[in-house]
């Protein structure tokens, strides 16, 4: 389990629905350096954590990318493209005063999944 930076839950299953916290370019509890690795690991860590649910990145229908630069919003699209694959769920992306430890981007993901059978998209999410 990735160690949250703070007094929060990284996952809340809320029925269908797995809650992210924002995730953090961190890999063995220090910052990856740049804003495209940092987006490879913070998408990496959300994916780490849907797996543990057995859930994937695929199950993700919305996420919201806070930089601390909107200047680096390419090279973001870059990684988050990359990291992503053909998935593409529905996104907010903006730049933020500051982020925890100096982070440049942080990243927290909304995925659907069907109660019944526990795992995975069989059709749409509620709206």
């Amino acid at each position: 389990m990735i160690k949250p930076v703070g007094p929060y839950t990284p996952l809340v299953r809320a029925g269908e629905w797995l809650v992210c916290s924002g995730q953090l370019g961190l890999r063995a509890g220090a910052l990856v350096a740049g804003v495209a690795s940092q987006v490879a690991q913070a998408v990496a860590n959300l994916e780490a954590l849907l797996l543990a649910e057995g859930a994937s990145l695929a199950d993700v229908v919305k996420t919201t990318v806070f930089l601390a630069d909107i200047g680096d919003y390419q090279a973001m699209n870059e990684a988050y493209t990359a990291a992503f694959g053909a998935h593409r769920p529905a996104r907010s992306a903006m730049a933020v005063a500051g982020l925890p430890l100096g982070a440049l981007v942080e990243v927290d993901a909304w995925a659907w999944v069907r109660a019944s059978s526990g795992v995975g998209q069989t059709g749409s999410p509620p709206i």
